[in-house]
C-alpha cells in the first residue's frame, strides 16, 4: 500500500501490493511487518532440517526444508523491496516447492522411478523461464491453487492410512494452520480499503507468513512419518527440544544401538584378548 516517504528501492514494480503502508519503519523495507513475519518460517525449517538429518531421514526431506528456507528469504526479499525481480524470486520458489511435495507425495507409487524427477525438473525450469518473461499474477495464482490441490487427496490418503494418534494430530494442526492462514490472507485482500481506515492494522499477511511457518512444519513431519512407516522404520511423534513435535524413527535407533553395542562388545573382546596375551608373555619372561 502505498505511502508518501523516500525509498532506497525506488518506486514499486511488482504486480502486488499488500494491505500494509510502505517504508514506515525504514527507506530499506518496504512492509516491515510482511517482511520480518518471515523469520518463524526460516527456524522452523531450519528445526526439520536439524531433526531430517539427526534422524537420517532420505534427504527429498533435507532439501524439502532447505527449499522452505530459500523461500522465506526470498518472500524477504519481495516484501522489503516491492520490485519485480524479487517478486519472481518469491513467486517462482513457491512452485519449486509445491513440484518438491508432489514428487514426495506420488513416488512411492510410481512405477517409474526416474520420469518423475525428470519431468517435475523440467516443468520447474520451464515455469521459471515462462514466469521471467511474462506477468501473470491472476494465472500464477491460479497455477499455484492447481498444485496445491494435486497434494489434497494423497494427504487425505496417508492421514486415513495412518493409525497413530499422534501422527493424526500433526495433520490435524497442518489443516488448522491452513485454514486460519486463508483467512488472514483473504482478509488482508478483500477488506483492506476498510482496514487501511482503521487506527490498528491486523497485518493479516504477516499472520499468513506465520501461519504458513507452522504449516509447512507440521505437513513436513507429517510425511516424514509417513515415509518412515512405508519404510518400516517403526516411527513415533516425540518432541524436539521438549516443544517441536517431530517424526522420530525407533527402527532406526534400534538398529543404530544395535551396532553401537556390537561394536562396543568387540572392543571389549579385543581388550581383553590383548590383556591375556600381554599377561601370558609376562609370566612366560
Amino acid at each position: 500500500m502505498a505511502f508518501a516517504t523516500s525509498s532506497f528501492w525506488g518506486p514499486v514494480t511488482s504486480t502486488t501490493e499488500w494491505c500494509e503502508q510502505n517504508y514506515v519503519y525504514s527507506s530499506y523495507i518496504a512492509e516491515f511487518y510482511n517482511t520480518i513475519s518471515n523469520i518463524p518460517s526460516i527456524v522452523l525449517a531450519l528445526v526439520g532440517l536439524v531433526i531430517a538429518l539427526s534422524q537420517r531421514f532420505e534427504k527429498r526431506f533435507s532439501i524439502l526444508h532447505v527449499s522452505n528456507m530459500i523461500l522465506s528469504i526470498g518472500s524477504m526479499l519481495f516484501h522489503a523491496t516491492l520490485q519485480r525481480l524479487q517478486q519472481q524470486g518469491d513467486e517462482t520458489p513457491m512452485v519449486w516447492e509445491m513440484l518438491l511435495y508432489i514428487y514426495i507425495l506420488y513416488s512411492p507409487d510410481w512405477h517409474y522411478k526416474s520420469t518423475m524427477p525428470t519431468f517435475l525438473f523440467i516443468y520447474g525450469a520451464v515455469f521459471a523461464v515462462f514466469h521471467s518473461q511474462i506477468r501473470f499474477d491472476i494465472g500464477f495464482k491460479l497455477h499455484y491453487i492447481m498444485l496445491c490441490l494435486l497434494c489434497i487427496p494423497r494427504m487425505y490418503k496417508y492421514y486415513i492410512l495412518t493409525q497413530d494418534k499422534p501422527a493424526k494430530r500433526l495433520a490435524k494442526l497442518y489443516v488448522l494452520t491452513l485454514f486460519l492462514g486463508l483467512l488472514c490472507w483473504l482478509g488482508d485482500r478483500v477488506f483492506c480499503n476498510k482496514i487501511s481506515h482503521w487506527h490498528f492494522n491486523p497485518q493479516g499477511h504477516a499472520l499468513w507468513h506465520l501461519f504458513m511457518a507452522f504449516n509447512s512444519y507440521f505437513a513436513n513431519q507429517f510425511l516424514m512419518f509417513c515415509r518412515a512407516q512405508q519404510r518400516g522404520w517403526n516411527p513415533r511423534v516425540a518432541h524436539f527440544l521438549g516443544f517441536f513435535p517431530s517424526a522420530v524413527m525407533l527402527g532406526f535407533i534400534s538398529k543404530l544401538y544395535d551396532g553401537l553395542s556390537f561394536d562396543l562388545d568387540i572392543y571389549i573382546v579385543r581388550k581383553q584378548c590383548r590383556f591375556i596375551v600381554n599377561h601370558v608373555q609376562f609370566d612366560h619372561t
